[in-house]
């Protein structure tokens, strides 16, 4: 881990931001999510920045090299599994891989495809996002002495709530193809779960089940669509 030891002459980690001097990239496609994340590094001192799909990824690592990179194992232009994997082949390899899912029957496909470790969404503990990440630096780069861990979580703007809806109204009104109703049955699922709307939950596990065994996808779309009007409604309305 070289390439850490700069950022720690410049930025040394304390109890209370113990992840000074890190830069995580977070490949995210939920701006509900990402706000969650920017928030918690806010919190724990890290830098963060984001890209919203796998090319996205690409383009920012030839640019630079983050400390920490955060995979959304669902993404509009692939699988997050196969960035993981080619992450994880890289020489030198990135320092830390986290993958991410609403889905925590994930974790073992994430560990399986070289990831350090996952965390489940929503992601809102302070505590256990820093564990997530100090439990993969050496000794050196952790803050020294005792850290008392505070039980506090973070709540993002709903704002973002309220965009990723949109995104998904936009995604349904444009039309779609079997792989799209995959994609928008996770993401949804993954976005309500962060937010903890568990109607909409359930209409985006309804969806991706329909669409796994094969069966009419029409309905389900329908009231997935539903249920996305009347939050898009009700923050008109407010």
């Amino acid at each position: 881990m070289d390439e850490l030891a700069p950022l720690a002459l410049n930025s040394t980690p304390t109890a209370a931001r113990p992840l000074m001097g890190l830069t995580v990239l977070a490949v995210e496609d939920s701006l509900y999510a990402c706000e969650a994340l920017r928030l918690l590094c806010m919190r724990s001192g890290a830098r963060i920045r984001r890209a919203d799909c796998i090319a996205s990824a690409k383009r920012h690592l030839q640019v630079y090299r983050p400390s920490v990179i955060l995979v959304d194992v669902g993404l509009p232009d692939g699988s997050g599994l196969d960035l993981i994997k080619h992450l994880s082949a890289l020489t030198p390899r990135i320092n830390i891989i986290l993958g991410l899912s609403g889905d925590d029957r994930m974790e073992k496909k994430v560990l399986a495809a070289g990831a350090d470790g996952f965390l489940a969404k929503p992601i809102e503990s302070i505590a256990q996002f820093q564990e997530a990440i100090l439990a993969h630096l050496p000794p050196d780069h952790r803050p020294a002495g005792l850290r008392v861990l505070k039980d506090e979580y973070v709540t993002p703007d709903p704002i973002a709530y309220n965009d990723d809806l949109t995104q998904v109204a936009t995604l349904i009104n444009e039309g779609y193809d079997e792989r799209q109703v995959a994609y928008v049955a996770q993401f949804v699922t993954g976005v309500a779960k962060s937010a903890r709307d568990e109607a909409l939950v359930h209409a985006g596990e309804t969806l991706a089940l329909a669409h796994a065994t094969r069966q009419p996808t029409h309905q389900p779309i329908a009231a997935l669509a539903g249920l996305v009007q009347q939050r898009l409604d009700r923050q008109v309305a407010i």
